[in-house]
């Protein structure tokens, strides 16, 4: 029994150390910073200064049929319109179309555009994106441009 008890305190005294070890082990690293965060859009022009959308806002209940409105710059748009896609949660397509220019689309000013989408009803889940995207004739990946509004189904 004795014996037995021994052995029970010599593993405690040894576990004790090996804290104590691992503490000061701890300790005596260098505090690490964390990384330094890097600009993801380094062009002169920002975003928000391309696109701006009027209807639907952010997080909007949206209803049948689906009516987009807002403005862009000219250069957002080729041969008057834009791509306008609608997904469901999971990012599956169920609505696309056109935004068209309400007037002269051939400037680097704001221009007006409208898109109207009819969709069916993506399932149970009622979130999903509305993708506004550059038209991009070129192809050439950077020419691309996208902004993506979260919507709600009603």
């Amino acid at each position: 029994m004795y014996k037995a008890l021994l052995w029970i305190s010599g593993g405690l005294v040894l576990v004790c150390l090996l804290g104590l070890a691992l503490g000061f082990y701890y300790q005596s690293l260098p505090e690490q910073s964390p990384a330094p965060v890097e600009k993801v859009n380094d062009s002169a022009q920002s975003f928000e200064d391309l696109i701006y959308v009027d209807a639907p806002l952010v997080g909007q209940v949206i209803s049948q049929p689906l009516i987009v409105t807002g403005k862009a710059r000219g250069t957002w748009f080729f041969e008057a319109s834009f791509p306008v896609v609608l997904t469901n949660w999971d990012g599956l397509i169920i609505a696309e179309g056109l935004a068209t220019a309400q007037s002269n689309w051939m400037t680097e000013d704001f221009v007006p555009f409208v898109a109207t989408l009819e969709y069916s009803m993506p399932g149970p889940y009622n979130r999903g994106a509305l993708i506004l995207q550059k038209d991009n004739p070129s192809g050439l990946p950077e020419y691309d441009a996208a902004l993506e509004i979260p919507v709600l189904f009603w």
